[in-house]
């Protein structure tokens, strides 16, 4: 017998076949790969999750390190209200009292306030020698500073040098010997005087002299420049020259440069030199005291406010009107300080500001 056939039957009753091609198969493993890394990254997620610490632990991390920082704080905070608030504090109360050093305090108002502006002429005077010390001072040291600085910034050999050399005066300036060596500079006979008649010129000695005393004492201040210098010298290397040669394309000479880039590049540390030498300059005490041996003379030329604070509560032991003093110059300085403050934003310019 021959093999049958198969029937129609036969072959409908087979399930038919289905070929994935190549491009299906290979977007279905792409899929199951994404799947992957989608549930690989949502575990890794969890996983750093679990490792990161608690809301609640978070912010007892930040209280440790608070107290910690506190911690550290804590020496310095005793010696500031011990050594600074706390006389501050009782010197303004003082300054409402008559005090004497030896007996309790006795509570007068504000009559130390009005004795100092209504009855007490050596106090008027002082006011007004200390201003012309600061007015006129401040301004001439920081242009012999600003001066010297610009000399400095187009030097380089020997540039540590002079700068160390210049530097000098201000480390000793304020010290009691130089004010000594000062007085015996310009007394009668000394160098200034003797250098001086060789020209013709007898004035005879400064010190004694009421109408040279003071400029006497302004070229001391302005001898001690070396502060300001170092500030200017720094804010100088920070100007790019890049505006100086376009100053010098548009045809601008040196003083056009020095009045449009240099001055306004250079705003920001003149306001900063001059609000600290203007407050250094009403506490001028030292040179003051030395150079007139603690008088104030001649007729009182030298009477400097810190020099009349001193006297009028250690020699006087006028201790209540000697804090009024001080507060006076505190509230002073700080209304000072206040307006150019509030001035500043008229002629200092700051880097990446725009006006």
């Amino acid at each position: 017998m021959g093999t049958t056939p198969p029937g129609p039957e036969y072959c409908f009753s087979q399930e038919p076949e289905y070929h994935v091609s190549t491009e299906t198969e290979s977007i279905v493993t792409a899929e199951a790969g994404s799947r992957s890394v989608r549930q690989a990254m949502r575990q890794s997620r969890r996983d750093e999750s679990r490792k990161l610490p608690s809301s609640a632990g978070r912010r007892a991390a930040a209280r440790r390190e608070t107290a910690a920082g506190y911690g550290f704080l804590i020496p310095w905070l005793i010696g500031f209200a011990g050594l600074t608030l706390g006389p501050m504090i009782y010197s303004l109360y003082l300054a409402f009292t008559k005090y004497n050093l030896f007996t309790e305090p006795e509570w007068v108002g504000f009559d130390n306030f009005v004795r100092m502006f209504t009855d007490d002429p050596n106090y008027i005077q002082s006011v007004q020698i200390t201003l012309v010390y600061v007015l006129v001072g401040t301004p001439i040291k920081l242009a012999a500073a600003l001066a010297i600085a610009m000399l400095l910034n187009y030097r380089d050999v020997g540039s540590g040098f002079f700068r160390s050399s210049f530097y000098a005066p201000s480390l000793i300036g304020a010290s009691v010997s130089v004010a000594i060596v000062w007085r015996a500079m310009f007394s009668t006979g000394g160098p200034v005087d003797n250098s001086l008649s060789l020209f013709g010129i007898n004035l005879g000695g400064w010190v004694g002299n009421v109408d040279l005393v003071i400029p006497m004492m302004i070229l001391l201040a302005v001898w001690q420049f070396g502060a300001p210098m170092v500030i200017f010298l720094a804010g100088l290397k920070q100007i790019p020259q890049e505006l100086y040669e376009a100053a010098e394309v548009d045809g601008a000479g040196p003083v056009r440069k020095f009045r449009s880039v240099t001055i306004p590049m250079l705003s920001s540390v003149i306001f900063f030199n001059l609000l600290l030498e203007m407050i250094n300059a009403f506490q001028v005490f030292t040179s003051a005291y030395i150079i007139s041996n603690g008088s104030g003379g001649p007729a009182g030329m030298t009477n400097f406010y810190t020099l009349y604070l001193y006297k009028r509560g250690f020699a006087d032991l006028q201790m209540g009107y000697a804090s009024a003093m001080a507060w006076v110059l505190v509230i002073a300085v700080a209304i000072i300080a206040f307006i150019l403050f509030k001035t500043q934003k008229s002629w200092v310019h700051y880097a990446g500001e725009n006006r």
